[in-house]
């Protein structure tokens, strides 16, 4: 059987933290009526594609959108991951502030684009933690399917961390964030990890 691995990986659809530009992992945060649309046109845009399998973050925006993609593909249920959830915040969990946000973008910058993984936004994760178990997670993921093509469901900050390192995006991506249910081809050929496309 061949080692290479088909990962169509996607932020989750849109959600209540999202219009409400509230930061953090936020995990009991719903999806919005447009992310229930969106998550439809997912499961629409992967149907033939032999998924097999959706694993998705644990929050409850995430496990919406892969149940809804899962049901429509005719799979007997998702499998939830704790290494895919959003990076978590700190004490700044929530907080609407405007200038949260910015820190927060400036923290994901730093780690993508510079590279310094030390960086936190006040007492949140920092780059190492968030790296270390969305590089955890997608790799058991593809060690369990050899040859098979899987859904992934996750966020915007964990999965780009976590990608970033397996694949070495860097500054190319920055400047186009994963748009909501979106998904795009990730690969492992049993060697190296490839993502030639970004839906940013």
């Amino acid at each position: 059987m061949s080692d290479h691995v088909r990962l169509l990986c996607m932020r989750h659809a849109e959600s209540e933290n999202v219009t409400a530009r509230a930061a953090g992992a936020l995990p009991h945060a719903r999806l919005t009526p447009r992310g229930h649309e969106q998550a439809a046109e997912a499961a629409r845009r992967l149907a033939g594609e032999g998924i097999t399998h959706v694993y998705t973050s644990t929050a409850v925006r995430a496990r919406q959108t892969a149940g809804i993609i899962g049901h429509a593909l005719g799979l007997d249920g998702v499998v939830p991951l704790e290494g895919l959830t959003e990076m978590h915040a700190g004490r700044l969990e929530g907080s609407a502030d405007p200038a949260v946000r910015v820190r927060m973008l400036e923290t994901l910058r730093s780690w993508i684009v510079d590279g310094d993984l030390d960086a936190a936004a006040g007492d949140g994760e920092d780059g190492h933690a968030v790296t270390a178990r969305t590089v955890a997670a997608l790799t058991s993921i593809a060690a369990g399917h050899p040859g098979g093509t899987v859904a992934v469901v996750g966020h915007v900050a964990s999965l780009t961390a976590g990608l970033n390192a397996l694949c070495g995006l860097g500054a190319r991506v920055w400047g186009a964030p994963l748009p909501h249910a979106a998904p795009f081809l990730v690969e492992w050929d049993g060697r190296s990890w490839r993502c030639e496309a970004w839906p940013g």
